[in-house]
């Protein structure tokens, strides 16, 4: 099968999709261009600060990006690439789309609050306590996980690592310059990805070498000073000039496609419903992960985005725009699976050599552009890290936030405080982060693509109290269920076998959180609950 037809498809539908279901979410969700959004009512020049929708947009993208999109098509080619094909617009357009541009709206209405909080206001205080609880194992999972990928990465790629860490002092005299000096937006941002390529050249000439443990403490501490930062001076800037990273790295591969014209050859169209004993129920639906949909946009929309938006009008290209975004990545790394084969290494290589060689018929050397491709992942594999650890400190500090009748909210002066919740959520994660990854990614998979079930839920339950039709976030709500649910069954029972208690632990605590939040909120999601207030009055 020809690649550039693929990808022409795949990208025609998105756009399709974008203009017409987009369009039609914004109408059933009442968007309005005149509302007021928590950014500015709520403005404190930590959180909660307004930016342009591009700036919105490079940071929304950049920390749902992470390596996710790139590493699960191509673990989830082994049952063919037409049905990972399939699931990636179907997924996209319907689901992820669906999910994220739902998560953001719903955040925007409840003043920028977190997915738990919108729980608490539409089902229950019960149910954000369980909620919390479930959003902050599985950030911590996402933190021990990204710790590990981020710290071996660098090892392995020092020029990676030289330049990311360029980044970081770019991106604060960026965020500077922008938010308290008030330079150009455009004049700033040419200037940004000029440094950009100043990083890269340096990180070439001058790698850092480090040993992976080393990298891991590096983080840590990086990871707790990003999380208690005023958002403009390191997460806005940062995120928005390493988008451009990964806008490059877009475009130089669909350049690359149209003058290397590749087929897929490499990958079968269809190989069997049971690889290994991996039934394509709900293996693939798991593993393709922010191909197609991913509880942790959620949290990125609800938890850091929806306090930056500067007009509602702007969630329809951060949360539904972003998701499609993520989508012809997606696309873009099966066509290299499928036209170069799996390289040494697994996922990353693979994507990095494939993209490298579609770049290399532009006139860009495979010495430059493989390992441009992989600084591109490493940059935004580091952004999932920061922007989870923050997320890990939204969500603690809630857990331990009241809102009493009166609306005034009381909090516990010691665990409610942002260092102490960073500390506690860096400490964990960092625990957790010094065993082997390879370990944690399976059950953070699948607590990963259950948050996304659990954040439709909160969705559909914000929209049926709100008197507005629910069913195009239903119907995915109800899938997803079905899919992790049954993926965490396998989990466990595979665990038992081998004799993983605390991933046993894990999978099963995470069963049982989601079923009794379903049943909290069982009466809303299908109007009996409704039905009997409208009786009582």
């Amino acid at each position: 099968m020809n690649s550039i037809v693929i990808v022409l498809l795949s990208i025609a539908a998105f756009v399709v999709a974008y203009i017409f279901y987009g369009g039609w979410l914004s109408k059933k969700w009442g968007i309005d261009l005149k509302r007021q959004t928590p950014a500015h009512t709520k403005e404190d020049g930590i959180d909660y600060v307004p930016a342009s929708k591009g700036v919105v947009l490079g940071h929304h993208f950049a920390s749902i990006a992470g390596a996710g999109p790139i590493t699960g098509p191509i673990a989830a080619s082994i049952f063919g690439w037409v049905p990972v094909l399939l699931w990636i617009l179907v997924g996209s357009i319907f689901f992820g789309g669906v999910h994220d541009y739902g998560s953001l709206v719903a955040s925007l209405r409840h003043d920028g609050n977190s997915i738990g909080e919108i729980i608490e206001k539409n089902i229950g205080r019960r149910g954000k306590k369980l909620f919390a609880i479930f959003a902050w194992l599985t950030l911590i999972l996402v933190v021990a996980a990204f710790l590990n990928i981020v710290a071996s990465t660098f090892a392995a790629t020092p020029e990676a690592a030289t330049a990311s860490l360029l980044f970081i002092a770019v991106a604060i005299i960026f965020g500077f310059g922008v938010y308290r000096r008030g330079m150009n937006l455009v004049v700033s941002s040419i200037i940004g990805i000029a440094l950009l390529g100043v990083c890269i050249w340096v990180g070439m000439v001058y790698p850092l070498v480090l040993p992976v443990k080393a990298w891991m403490w590096i983080m840590l501490a990086y990871i707790f000073i990003a999380s208690v930062t005023p958002v403009w001076i390191l997460l806005q800037p940062r995120d928005y000039l390493n988008s451009f990273l990964l806008y490059f790295m877009i475009g130089g591969a669909l350049l690359g496609l149209f003058f290397t014209n590749p087929h897929i050859t490499e990958v079968p169209a269809f190989t069997t419903f049971n690889v290994n004993g991996s039934l394509m129920f709900p293996i693939l639906f798991v593993t393709v992960a922010c191909g197609a949909i991913s509880g942790f946009h959620s949290l990125v929309a609800s938890g850091t985005s929806s306090k930056m938006i500067d007009k509602e009008g702007d969630a329809k290209l951060v949360g539904y725009g972003g998701m499609l975004i993520e989508g012809v990545l997606a696309v873009i790394s099966l066509v290299a699976i499928g036209a170069v084969g799996m390289q040494k290494g697994g996922a990353i290589p693979t994507f990095s050599y494939g993209v490298g060689t579609f770049m290399a018929n532009v006139g860009i050397p495979m010495e430059v552009g493989v390992p441009f491709v992989a600084l591109a992942i490493s940059a935004f594999a580091l952004t999932s890290l920061d922007t989870a650890t923050r997320l890990a400190r939204f969500v603690f500090q809630e857990f331990f936030t009241e809102t009493a009748q009166d609306g005034n909210k009381k909090s516990s002066p010691v665990l409610s405080n942002m260092y102490v919740a960073t500390l506690i959520s860096v400490a964990i994660g960092g625990f957790l982060g010094f065993t082997d990854w390879t370990k944690i990614w399976p059950i953070f998979g699948s607590a990963n693509q259950l948050l996304s079930a659990l954040a439709l839920l909160a969705v559909a339950a914000w929209l049926a109290k709100s008197g507005k039709s629910n069913n195009m976030v239903k119907i995915p709500m109800v899938f997803m269920f079905l899919v992790t649910l049954t993926a965490l069954v396998i989990i466990a029972k595979n665990n038992i076998v081998s004799g993983n208690y605390v991933l046993v632990f894990f999978a099963v605590a995470l069963f049982v959180l989601a079923l009794v939040l379903i049943k909290e909120s069982y009466k809303i999601l299908f109007g009996k609950q409704l039905k009997e207030e409208r009786i009582a009055a």
